[in-house]
């Protein structure tokens, strides 16, 4: 895969990652840029990003080489879904996720102002939302109950003072629940899918935090990245908030039974474990982002775990990289401060 000289050029932050991997397919598969993708392989996967890609292994936080690429290099759009999405673990990572989820967003929106690029696009979370009653709506105040969704948020918030002050033209997308192929299915912490597909092929019980009445509606990432890609060339979309996923809430529990007969294993124990504080109920509207970017697909629940099962069935049980950033304890759930002690133990 070549570059082409009379297009321009769009970086992919976290390329490498679950997301940014499927977006960094659909700009090429749209052919309307050049691809440059960036991620520092804390939480993705060199393997993830498609040959002939120009790749830069460097971090959103290390501001420095964020400027050698964007003096080195004519970036017009970029597209930042670099983060560390653990959502229920940030109350014990406070600073690690600011640091990583604002400090670094911020570093890519400076240099997006001093090189004037385009536009910004930014994954944000429904997370922002907090407890709002369901099915949240872009036109509620966001009320973040959690250090992911201020995280967010203050990028939210920023990109909007950005625009303001500066003219930077954004766009902001609020998924949820996404999951798919090239998914991290080794991180304990987050990606509910992947860790019960991770425990199904180990032979674990899927695990369960509290009685898996929670909802949540789970959005195959192949009807969302291209939307995410296309977007700057939608007149309507700049400098607007979409809600972005699929429609059909399920909860937990229906969710493990649906992951275990995708996997082969219908009838796979399930372990219920203390219930942490979350948001019980969570999924969103997407009325706007119909009316803007038209109906897209809502690839049913069972049609993309079959499909992420098949891909996760290929590769295997995937190394587990030990975290090594918890910084609060006090609070943690059990089997996360099992996990922390099985990490000590090893060392």
């Amino acid at each position: 895969m070549t570059k082409s000289a009379t297009l321009p050029s769009a970086l992919v932050t976290g390329a490498a990652g679950f997301i940014g991997a499927h977006v960094t397919r659909a700009l090429l598969a749209q052919g309307r840029v050049n691809v440059i993708a960036l991620d520092d392989l804390s939480g993705g996967f060199r393997n993830n990003i498609p040959d002939g890609v120009e790749f830069i292994e460097a971090s959103v936080t290390d501001a420095a080489a964020l400027s050698d690429v964007f003096r080195e290099r004519k970036i017009d759009y970029v597209y930042h879904l670099a983060a560390y999405a653990a959502e229920g673990l940030s109350h014990f990572i406070r600073r690690f996720n600011y640091e990583n989820n604002v400090l670094g967003s911020i570093n890519l929106i400076n240099e997006s102002i001093r090189h004037e690029v385009t536009c910004f696009v930014f994954t944000s979370s429904i997370a922002v939302y907090g407890a709002v009653v369901p099915p949240m709506r872009e036109d509620q105040t966001p009320h973040p109950e959690d250090p992911y969704g201020v995280a967010k948020l203050t990028v939210e918030l920023d990109l909007a003072a950005a625009r303001s002050m500066f003219g930077l033209n954004s766009i902001i997308f609020r998924p949820h629940n996404v999951y798919g192929e090239y998914q991290n299915l080794s991180d304990p912490y987050r990606n509910v899918i992947g860790i019960f597909m991770n425990k199904i092929m180990q032979g674990q019980p899927m695990t369960v935090f509290g009685d898996g009445s929670q909802q949540r509606a789970f959005s195959y990432v192949g009807d969302l990245a291209p939307i995410i890609a296309g977007s700057p060339w939608v007149a309507k979309a700049q400098n607007e908030v979409f809600n972005i996923g699929a429609d059909q809430p399920y909860s937990v529990n229906e969710l493990a039974q649906h992951v275990a007969s995708a996997m082969g294993r219908p009838t796979h124990p399930l372990a219920h474990l203390d219930a942490r504080n979350e948001v019980a109920f969570a999924y969103s509207d997407h009325s706007k982002a119909r009316r803007v970017f038209g109906d897209h697909p809502q690839t049913s629940l069972n049609d993309g775990l079959a499909r992420m099962a098949e891909w996760a069935l290929r590769v295997g049980i995937q190394p587990h990289r030990p975290f090594e950033h918890v910084e609060i304890t006090r609070n943690l759930p059990p089997s996360w401060q099992h996990l922390l002690s099985q990490r000590e133990a090893s060392r």
